[in-house]
C-alpha cells in the first residue's frame, strides 16, 4: 500500500464527467450492510440510505458506517456513512485536472476531499495557516478507538499538516472520567466515527490542539458526561457527531450536559433527511446541517445545495417539539428550537477524504453524513477565536448573517412549512444561515 504518495492538488477549477463508474471494490465493503447508489454529481430522491441498488454509469455506492445502528436500546446513532464504490466527485474534479480517467474509489489512495479542498471552499486558507495555535477542540464520541492517534498521524503526514501526537502535547485521548488509561471498550464502527472526526478537525484548524473524548458507551447520559469532562479539561469548542430521537427528557439533559457559556458545542444535524434529532434541537449548542459541496465557474469557485439522497437519507432538519427557541433564532413559523443553525459539506458522493485502519483494511476512505459536517463547524468556531465569556455561541453566525454562503437550492424531505425542508434565500432548516466564508460568523 503507498503510504506517502504526492499530496492530491486542492481543486479550484471547473470539472466535467470524465469515462464512467466501475464496480465497487471488494476490499471497502462491509458485510451485512445494504448500499446506497447516487451519481457523484447528484443525489437522486429514487434511492436510500439502506436498500441495495443497482449501480448504473457515474454512480457512487455508500453505506452507513455500523455505529448509525445503535448496539443497544437508548444508545444514540452516529452520523456518518462511508463510500464503498464508485468514482466520487473528488476524483472527476482530479480527473479534469490530470487528464486521466479514475478508477473506483479504493483503500490505496485518497477519493474525497483534502484540507485544501475544504480551506478553499470555505475560505479558510489564510486562517487555517496562522490560527489555532493554542486552542484545543475536543470530540466526543462514544466507545475507544485503539488506533486513533496512529491513524490521525497518518491522515497529517499525507497531507503536510503539522504533527500532532501524544508526545508533542497536541493530541489527547481520555475516556469520559477524563482517564487516559481507563479506556471504553473498542468499536470499530465508532473507530470510523472518531477516524472521520479527528481528521476534519485537522483539516480545518490544522495548528489546533485535539482532545479526544470517549464515552463508556453511546447513552445520551454516557455521552453528555464526556460533553462535561471535555469542557472541565478546558476545551472551548466540543464536536458531537450523534443524535437520536426527542424525547420529553430533552430540556433536562440540556442543564445537564449542554449549557457551557462561552463555549462553542456544535451536533449534527442528522442523516435520515426532514425531522429533528436531539442533541441538535438543544437550544445552547450550533446545530449543523449537510450540504452537497461542488466546485463551479462562480468567483467563489464552489456551489451548494441541500443534502438528500432519499425520503430517508440526506440532513436533518425541522422545528423541536419540546426544546424552547432561543432568542437569538427569529424565524416564525416555528415556536420552539429550530435545526439547522448553519452547515457544511456532508453528502458522501461529494464526501471527505478520511484514513482508518480499525476493524477495516488500512487505508483511505471517503465519508459522508452531517458527522463530517459538525466537526468542521467547530473547528472554524476554533479559527475565529476564543468565545466571549458567558456567551452562548450558537447566536453568532446570526449576528454575522453577511458573512456566509447563502444555500437556496435543494430540499431533505416534504413538510407543510417549507423552509423547515426547503432551501430558501436567507435561512431555512436543513441549512441554516449558510455555510462558513472565512471566519467572520463565527466570533462574538
Amino acid at each position: 500500500m503507498r503510504t506517502s504518495p504526492p499530496r492530491p492538488r486542492p481543486i479550484r477549477t471547473r470539472w466535467t464527467r470524465i469515462g464512467s463508474t466501475v464496480a465497487a471494490t471488494a476490499a471497502l465493503v462491509f458485510a451485512g450492510l445494504g448500499t446506497a447508489v447516487a451519481p457523484a454529481s447528484a443525489a437522486p430522491e429514487a434511492t436510500g440510505g439502506s436498500t441495495a441498488a443497482k449501480a448504473a454509469p457515474s454512480t457512487v455506492t455508500w453505506a452507513a458506517t455500523p455505529c448509525a445502528t445503535p448496539k443497544k436500546k437508548g444508545e444514540l446513532a452516529c452520523n456518518s456513512v462511508r463510500v464503498t464504490g464508485g468514482v466520487t466527485a473528488f476524483q472527476k474534479h482530479q480527473a479534469a485536472l490530470d487528464g486521466v480517467t479514475p478508477k473506483a474509489a479504493d483503500a490505496a489512495t485518497p477519493s474525497g476531499y483534502g484540507p485544501s479542498d475544504l480551506q478553499d471552499a470555505y475560505g479558510l486558507t489564510a486562517a487555517a495557516a496562522s490560527s489555532g495555535s493554542g486552542r484545543t477542540i475536543a470530540i466526543v464520541d462514544a466507545y475507544d478507538d485503539p488506533n486513533a492517534a496512529a491513524d490521525l498521524a497518518k491522515y497529517r503526514s499525507y497531507y503536510g499538516l503539522p504533527s500532532c501526537t501524544t508526545a508533542n502535547g497536541c493530541f489527547k485521548k481520555v475516556g469520559q472520567t477524563g482517564s487516559t488509561t481507563s479506556l471504553p471498550s473498542a468499536d470499530s464502527g465508532w473507530g470510523q466515527e472518531i477516524s472521520l472526526d479527528l481528521d476534519m478537525a485537522s483539516a480545518t484548524c490544522p495548528n489546533c490542539n485535539i482532545l479526544l473524548v470517549e464515552a463508556s458507551s453511546a447513552s445520551m447520559a454516557n455521552l453528555g458526561k464526556a460533553v462535561n469532562e471535555a469542557v472541565t479539561l478546558g476545551a472551548k469548542y466540543v464536536s458531537n457527531s450523534y443524535g437520536g430521537s426527542e424525547s420529553s427528557s430533552d430540556t433536562s439533559y440540556d442543564s445537564s450536559y449542554f449549557n457551557h457559556p462561552g463555549v462553542a458545542i456544535t451536533v449534527s444535524a442528522g442523516d435520515e433527511g426532514y425531522g429533528a434529532e436531539y442533541p441538535a434541537a438543544s437550544k445552547y449548542v450550533t446545530s449543523v446541517g449537510g450540504t452537497k459541496l461542488a466546485t463551479s465557474s462562480t468567483t467563489r469557485g464552489w456551489t451548494e445545495s441541500v443534502w438528500k439522497t432519499s425520503s430517508t437519507e440526506g440532513t436533518g432538519s425541522g422545528c423541536s417539539a419540546y426544546d424552547a427557541k432561543p432568542s437569538w433564532q427569529t424565524d416564525t413559523g416555528c415556536t420552539k428550537r429550530m435545526i439547522s443553525d448553519v452547515s457544511a459539506v456532508a453528502d458522501p458522493a461529494t464526501g471527505v477524504s478520511v484514513y482508518d485502519s480499525y476493524g477495516v483494511t488500512a487505508g483511505w476512505y471517503t465519508f459522508g453524513g452531517t458527522s463530517a459536517s459538525s466537526p468542521i463547524i467547530a473547528s472554524v468556531y476554533a479559527l475565529a477565536g476564543t468565545p466571549s465569556s458567558g456567551s452562548y455561541p450558537a447566536q453568532f453566525p446570526y449576528a454575522h448573517t453577511s458573512a456566509l454562503n447563502d444555500v437556496t437550492s435543494g430540499n431533505n424531505g416534504t413538510c407543510t412549512t417549507s423552509y423547515f425542508c426547503t432551501a430558501k434565500a436567507g435561512y431555512d432548516g436543513p441549512t441554516g444561515l449558510g455555510t462558513p466564508a472565512g471566519v467572520s460568523a463565527f466570533t462574538g
